[in-house]
């Protein structure tokens, strides 16, 4: 049985050793390099450019301008097209921008023999600009009379949705005799992904098509992308994904793929490479949206939650990107989590301000929305006097949920499996009566956070993939999947699904990592946790064609009935006996070289997915925090999830162990920072505090494993849950050990402090 098992890798030794090709390993010779002259206002209008100084340096072929660029609009976000105009993505970037939105806005284009030239030339371009007043925050933006930061938004607000379920209003709900009612404010911070590899592309041209090599996670929506922003039909454009070195929803949004296809028109079809600094990186692609989550919620001193109200108030930044559908999915969680005996009513607002623009990562609105709604939780749990996972049991979502707006339904149901498995293992009932009553500078504290995770994004987009086989003259086969593999083990999981349905062992599937839009299959991408659930869909679909095709081949050259045979360890082998009948090899050869019937054998299939689930699961975290220097210090996290059937059991405790990492970052350091003009100030991995290996204890991971009836070997969503939890764990865990709530991320020492001194545990000198 292949699925199930923790097979190594099938590009671990590539990556190791350095032999793993990524694009700037592909690299043309004769290649231009193109640097991006950015804007040094956040708010305005570029009126003109002084070049001289510029086409003056060596090396400087040509440089391209705002005013050059064709004047057209067109979306960036990594979602599938929409044949209905009213469900299509925000066009509202052009590969140049004219009216400046962010510090470091994309505003002209330098071309130069060399990465010196460029960039010496990039420095020297002179603009002259109309500057605005930046609107760094949501309410600056939504204050009357501010200016519109793009004119089809005269208020600033892209998208305003409502959620509203039960028969009466919260006011009314909340009026009820003797509940404790909690109105507060959440709010999450911006960041970015800091994936290892910067985004890179080049482009050139081949027979009157242009063709880029890039490093990205949807490379079919790059290419319809590039099309619609220099106007061209979508087959003009062929991009190559090689090997990508990480992305998280950074990559899941079309950068410079476009730019760099233009900028390569512009030099007769040579070669032009576009690679962003980790500074560029960090301040000018795609960010985490910070949310704001005015929150007001009622419950009985028995721990029933009876209503909650929620305004969520979404940063977007300068464009739209994936927009609203990150603050749609955070108040979707909210709604999702727990249930309200009487009332929920949900406002989210998306707003663009001059800022980096927010696009997706990891979770995709859900860490967000969790930090919300489990912040609430424990606070009304401490509010009535609850142990905060009494409060969770009572309170969680139930087997058999159906949400009322997606009808999505938590087909396997694990979530309370997950919160007593975690509860044991972690003693938590023993550590919340040890923590109790502390005094001192020292201090312990175990805090939990709940989630759930939908798996990709039927029913509110579309959802399809393909697959091909191929059987190789030696019995092996060729795998194509247009899913892409980012790092997450996508290649690993899919050659173990091949094996489960074909009878082919592994060793013998071989996988291509590289997709290429002129071959390879149509797949929308890697997002949303969707890969082993959709794709693997329509590689299960396609495995069983290519048996049945192989077994009628078997049936010719035996004579035996379809139905009497199967494929078993590379052997079509009698059905009910397991006795081999013939090799694959053999098969293979003949089917080949058949002089009297050469057949070759392959198999490909479309598999449009109209089903969804639920994930789901609990992170519980114990913390030292020393008050008087505001330091937090992560003693132990314990993630439990319940993600249906492990294909790769060693795969999905890395995949938990990367989540987790991350969320300690969200939580405890990590955050953007921008001056009052807009301009960032920790754009480097400096300022900007990832944590590192001396910051990061032991991760466990545990699961419950469940058969989901939906998934293609019940499976289920698991690469960005782990992402999820751990932010509002750690920040529960400090108010156990402090009595201190801190309703913003990060939890970073100076916040801390001032947290502390306000509620007297630092005395002032």
């Amino acid at each position: 049985m292949a699925v199930g098992d923790s097979m190594k890798r099938v590009d671990a030794y590539e990556k190791v050793t350095g032999a793993a090709k990524y694009t700037a390993d592909l690299e043309p010779k004769n290649l231009l390099i193109a640097k991006v002259v950015r804007s040094t206002i956040a708010n305005g209008v570029v009126k003109g450019f002084h070049l001289e100084k510029a086409l003056a340096v060596p090396g400087v072929v040509k440089i391209v301008t705002c005013f050059d660029v064709p004047d057209i609009q067109y979306p960036t976000p990594g979602h599938p097209w929409s044949v209905e105009k009213a469900h299509q993505d925000i066009s509202d970037r052009k590969l140049l921008a004219t009216r400046v939105r962010y510090y470091g806005d994309d505003i002209a284009a330098v071309i130069a023999e060399d990465e010196v030239a460029a960039t010496r030339a990039a420095r020297l371009v002179e603009v002259d600009y109309e500057e605005y007043e930046p609107l760094l925050t949501v309410d600056a933006a939504m204050a009357e009379g501010a200016v519109s930061i793009h004119e089809e938004k005269p208020d600033n607000v892209v998208v305003h949705s409502s959620i509203k379920l039960g028969d009466t209003t919260y006011e009314e709900a909340s009026s009820e005799e003797g509940l404790f009612l909690l109105d507060k404010t959440y709010q999450t911070a911006t960041v970015q992904h800091c994936h290892i590899e910067v985004p890179v592309s080049y482009a050139y041209m081949e027979k009157g098509r242009i063709v880029v090599v890039t490093s990205t996670q949807i490379p079919h929506i790059v290419r319809r992308v590039i099309g619609q922003a220099l106007g061209i039909p979508w087959g003009q454009v062929r991009v190559i994904k090689p090997y990508i070195g990480g992305g998280f929803g950074n990559k899941q949004d079309v950068l410079y793929e476009p730019l760099a296809a233009y900028l390569c028109t512009q030099v007769g079809g040579r070669a032009v490479k576009i690679e962003l600094t980790r500074e560029e990186t960090l301040a000018c692609t795609r960010v985490r949206h910070a949310i704001r989550f005015e929150v007001k919620a009622a419950m009985r001193h028995d721990g029933t939650l009876v209503a909650r109200k929620n305004a969520a108030y979404s940063n977007q930044g300068a464009y739209a990107s994936h927009g609203h559908a990150i603050v749609a999915n955070a108040i979707t969680e909210f709604k999702q989590i727990y249930h309200d005996e009487k009332a929920l009513e949900e406002d989210a607002y998306t707003v663009y301000t001059n800022i980096a623009t927010g696009g997706a990562m990891r979770g995709y609105g859900i860490p967000q929305g969790a930090y919300a709604s489990e912040c609430m939780m424990d606070d009304l749990a401490v509010g009535i006097g609850m142990d905060p996972l009494e409060a969770r049991l009572k309170n969680c979502m139930r087997a058999g949920y159906v949400d009322p707006h997606t009808h999505i339904t938590f087909f396997s149901y694990g979530l309370e499996a997950c919160i007593q498995k975690g509860r044991e293992r972690f003693g938590w009932d023993e550590k919340r009566a040890k923590y109790q009553g502390q005094t001192g500078t020292l201090r312990r504290g175990v805090g939990m956070a709940i989630f759930c995770y939908k798996t990709g994004v039927y029913p509110i987009s579309l959802e399809t993939a393909a697959c091909r086989m191929i059987l190789n003259q030696d019995g092996s086969i060729q795998l194509q999947m247009g899913a892409t593999e980012i790092g997450q083990g996508a290649d690993t999981v899919f050659t173990q699904m091949a094996a489960e349905v074909t009878g082919i062992t592994e060793d013998k599937i071989y996988i291509q990592s590289t997709q290429d839009t002129d071959v390879t299959p149509f797949d929308t991408g890697a997002y949303a946790s969707r890969q082993t659930y959709v794709s693997g869909k329509a590689l299960k679909q396609t495995g069983q064609i290519l048996k049945r095709n192989i077994l009628e081949y078997a049936n010719y050259k035996l004579k035996r009935e379809i139905d009497t045979m199967d494929i078993r360890a590379n052997q079509v082998v009698d059905a009910e006996t397991g006795e081999p009948l013939l090799s694959m090899e053999e098969l293979a050869t003949e089917a080949f070289y058949s002089l009297d019937k050469s057949v070759h054998i392959t198999a490909e299939s479309t598999y449009h997915c109209k089903e969804n689930t639920l994930s789901s699961g609990v992170c519980f975290a114990e913390v030292e925090v020393d008050i008087p220097v505001g330091k937090v210090k992560v003693l132990r996290i314990l993630q439990v999830h319940d993600s249906g059937i492990l294909i790769n059991p060693k795969l999905a405790e890395a995949q938990v162990h990367g989540g987790m990492s991350m969320g300690l970052g969200y939580g405890l350091s990590e955050q953007l920072l921008y001056n009052e003009k807009g301009k960032p100030l920790n754009d480097n991995l400096l300022d900007y505090k990832l944590p590192t290996s001396m910051d990061t204890p032991d991760l466990e991971v545990d699961f419950v494993q469940l058969e989901d009836p939906t998934g293609p070997f019940g499976n289920k969503a698991l690469g960005e849950p782990p992402a999820i939890p751990t932010a509002p764990a750690l920040r529960n865990a400090v108010l156990h050990a402090t009595g201190v709530a801190i309703d913003s991320l990060p939890l970073d020492p100076q916040k801390l402090v001032e947290h502390f001194k306000a509620a007297g545990l630092i005395k002032e000198v």
